[in-house]
């Protein structure tokens, strides 16, 4: 499995608009069942309600897996991004050590 970031901007029409903490809920539940139909796995969101974004994490085969979860639910998005998890220690100490 690879991880992505996908992004949702209130200023581009990819974050609902007044969405509420209740209401993100409600269709962060769809959006699970969307993933596990399209065999991605939703690590975290990360959401600013107030500025209207949102950062979302997800392991997948490939960004094609993550955009399908997307459009099972009608949630357009800005990008999806290939991403891989590093550390400080993985940049700065591994370097030292090199």
């Amino acid at each position: 499995m690879r991880m992505f970031i996908d992004t949702h901007e209130k200023a581009n029409g990819t974050f609902p608009a007044g969405i509420s903490k209740p209401d993100l809920a409600g269709f962060f539940e769809k959006y699970l069942e969307a993933c596990r139909a399209e065999g991605v796995t939703s690590l975290r969101i990360h959401v600013g309600l107030d500025e209207g974004r949102a950062f979302c994490v997800n392991l997948a085969a490939d960004a094609d897996a993550v955009r399908r979860a997307h459009d099972r639910v009608g949630l357009p998005f800005d990008n999806i991004t290939e991403v891989t998890d590093l550390s400080a220690f993985d940049l700065f100490a591994g370097a030292v050590a090199a």
